[in-house]
């Protein structure tokens, strides 16, 4: 595994993985110090407009705060926002860059909507619109692919709506994710021990198309981050679907096409507190599908909160996309595709 790092990652994509811990303490430290000063009084509804690496911030607060915000929390990936949204809504415009095209986009769109606003950026567009309309944001550092920024985008916004009063303190449930965070980075940097959960489950999906399920109420968000860290880093496929839904229809799809059922790896991500009659569905479903994929992983979060849990097993997905492009000879850095197309739109105004 060494030659394949010092061979397919040569911009550090390990390294980035390696010191997420680092980035979230700093993250954390950086929403310590935000000043968001916004009359929260009137506030229906907390919508997080962003896409790619920097909508899984807001993915992330949705899902996470589903029981713990007085108000709904949701994420708009579009040049625009619903009709609901308007001068009783708290936009977050979420753009690492500064510069996305959809963001900024609906970034004017909330200003004609009256929309109370903060953004969250490295700079770019975003950074000035806000200062053109004097409107609060917080500045993080720039530099990193936004997918390997997600402690930058998450950590301040969460920080940002306990000041603001919308959720009760979240310092112990930080600390803990922190510790853990740091003992998971001791644990899956080490690729000379046998005991590597992320490049053993690396080496399980290699050559395979890994589909992802979870339950759809707090991990939802958990299992895109999989899909999409995969399909990222390790430039292979990945599909997923949620209980109870999948249920309900997918699951009738495990029929026809065995060749290719047989190049499948189906992966489950487990809570300890997901509903119980999800955990039923699970294990039923397991007995449906199991002798009709290439294999069943069942993956278990780790931690006492909630917030720990969730993190355990987003930092499982970055090691594992990490060594599956290791696996598969590719660097993990560059998105060639996505910039190929930013280029063409680039060129339509």
């Amino acid at each position: 595994m060494t030659e394949l790092i010092q061979r397919y990652d040569p911009k550090g994509m390990r390294n980035l993985i390696l010191n997420f811990p680092k980035q979230a303490a700093e993250a954390v430290a950086i929403g310590n110090t935000a000043k968001i000063k916004i009359e929260t009084k009137n506030i229906e509804q907390i919508v997080v407009s962003g896409l790619g690496g920097s909508a899984i911030g807001g993915d992330l607060l949705r899902a996470y705060l589903a029981d713990k915000c007085a108000v709904p929390v949701v994420v708009n990936r579009h040049y625009y926002f619903p009709d609901y949204v308007g001068k009783n809504s708290l936009v977050i415009i979420s753009s690492y860059s500064g510069n996305t095209e959809e963001t900024t986009a609906s970034y004017k769109d909330a200003i004609k909507r009256k929309a109370k606003i903060f953004c969250i950026t490295s700079g770019g567009e975003v950074e000035r619109m806000a200062k053109k309309h004097k409107h609060p944001y917080i500045k993080i550092p720039g530099g990193f692919p936004p997918r390997a920024a997600l402690g930058y985008s998450f950590f301040p916004t969460l920080i940002a709506l306990s000041k603001l009063g919308f959720i009760k303190d979240q310092k112990k449930e930080i600390k803990e994710t922190l510790a853990l965070l740091n003992e998971l980075s001791v644990r899956y940097s080490n690729h000379d021990t046998a005991d590597n959960l992320a490049l053993n489950l690396a080496k399980t999906i290699h050559g395979k198309l890994p589909l992802i399920y979870s339950a759809a109420d707090k991990f939802d968000t958990v299992n895109t981050r999989w899909r999409g860290q995969i399909t990222e880093n390790a430039k292979t496929l990945a599909f997923g679907h949620v209980f109870p839904e999948l249920n309900h229809n997918e699951i009738v799809g495990w029929e026809v096409l065995k060749d290719l059922m047989k190049k499948m790896h189906v992966i489950i991500l487990r809570d300890k507190d997901d509903y119980k009659r999800i955990q039923l569905r699970m294990d039923v479903t397991k007995g449906i599908i199991g002798d009709l994929a290439d294999g069943i992983t069942e993956v278990h979060s780790e931690g006492k909160s909630l917030l720990s849990r969730m993190f355990s097993l987003l930092y499982l997905a970055d090691w594992l996309s990490f060594y599956l492009a290791m696996l598969n000879g590719v660097d993990p850095s560059p998105v060639k595709k996505i910039d190929f197309l930013k280029e063409e739109l680039g060129k339509v105004k």
